[in-house]
C-alpha cells in the first residue's frame, strides 16, 4: 500500500510534468512561430509574470524583431492561450548565437504531443528518483538541460506564491 505523501507526490510531480511540457512546447515553437531567418538569430529565453523574453545575438535582429511584435505576440497568444502573454520583451544575448543546423526542424503543426527536445536523442524525458540523483543528468544538450532547470525553479517559485496566497 502506498502512503499519502507517495501518491500526492506523484500527482504534484505530473502536474509540474504537465507544465512543463507546455514551457517546452513554447520554447521549440519560436522557429514556427517567428520564421527561420529570425529563429537562426533568435531565441526564447524564458517566460516571466506572462512576459517572453527573447535574445537576439545582433541589435539589428532585436529592431526587426521589434516591427514585428504585435504579428508575433497575436501567434504566440493564439497558439499558447493557457500561458496568457501580455508581451514580448527583447534584449541582446550574451551567448554566442544558435547556428541553424542546431535548431529543431519544425515540419509539421504543432498539435498536443510533445516534440523531442534537442540532444536527448529520443530518450524520455529526465523525471526524478528517488536516489536522489540529478534527474536532468542524461540530457546531453547543455543549454537545454540549464533552460529546463531555470524552468522547474520558475514552477517551483510560482507553486510557492499560490500556497502563500492561499490559492
Amino acid at each position: 500500500m502506498k502512503k499519502a505523501g507517495d501518491l500526492l507526490s506523484a500527482f504534484l510531480d505530473e502536474r509540474v510534468l504537465n507544465t512543463a511540457r507546455g514551457y517546452s512546447e513554447l520554447f521549440s515553437s519560436w522557429q514556427s512561430i517567428a520564421g527561420d531567418k529570425l529563429a537562426a538569430h533568435s531565441r526564447i529565453r524564458e517566460l516571466e509574470h506572462s512576459v517572453l523574453l527573447v535574445e537576439a545575438d545582433h541589435p539589428g535582429w532585436i529592431q526587426i524583431l521589434q516591427t514585428k511584435e504585435k504579428n508575433l505576440l497575436d501567434a504566440l497568444r493564439r497558439r499558447f492561450p493557457d500561458q496568457n502573454i501580455t508581451g514580448i520583451s527583447f534584449r541582446l544575448s550574451r551567448e554566442p548565437p544558435v547556428l541553424p543546423a542546431q535548431l529543431p526542424a519544425v515540419s509539421r503543426p504543432l498539435s498536443n504531443a510533445v516534440p523531442e527536445p534537442p540532444g536527448t536523442d529520443g530518450e524520455a524525458p529526465a523525471v526524478p528518483d528517488s536516489t536522489g540523483g540529478d534527474p536532468y543528468e542524461k540530457i546531453s544538450d547543455e543549454h537545454f538541460r540549464e533552460t529546463l532547470k531555470r524552468l522547474e525553479e520558475s514552477i517551483t517559485a510560482k507553486n510557492k506564491g499560490y500556497k502563500r496566497n492561499g490559492e
